[in-house]
């Protein structure tokens, strides 16, 4: 299973991006939570938000809530993180996971340990 995360960039406080992840290989995309989580320069990294396999289930960090919207398209393999009113807090690489171990029992996961499959990252810039 592989993952490519893209969509990273540079973009004024107040501006807005939108970050993609592709998932390809031997996998059922629509089997698989999605999250995104990102790694601050000089820090660990934290949870961002998730989305259930369906769809219909979300869960976002405190600091991005309001802010960010996860969707996915399982029709095209595809997760998304829509990112607004961006603040230089959000500078960090940003990298998408897929998890099964919790998508099979229905609920959605915040810990990086539940993660299965990661992509590379992506960096996303806000300059104030």
């Amino acid at each position: 299973v592989q993952l490519q995360a893209f969509g990273g960039g540079l973009v004024q406080a107040g501006g807005s991006l939108r970050l993609s992840c592709t998932v390809s290989g031997r996998a059922f995309f629509s089997s698989y939570n999605m999250g995104w989580f990102r790694q601050p320069p000089g820090k660990e990294r934290e949870f961002v938000a998730a989305i259930s396999w369906s769809g219909k289930s979300e869960d976002y960090a405190d600091s991005v809530k309001g802010r960010f919207i996860i969707s996915r398209n399982n029709a095209k393999n595809t997760v998304y993180v829509q990112m607004n009113s961006l603040k230089p807090e959000d500078t960090a690489i940003y990298y998408c996971a897929a998890d099964r171990r919790t998508a099979i029992i229905h609920t959605i996961s915040f810990r990086t340990v539940d993660y299965d499959y990661w992509g590379q990252g992506t960096l996303v810039t806000v300059s104030s």
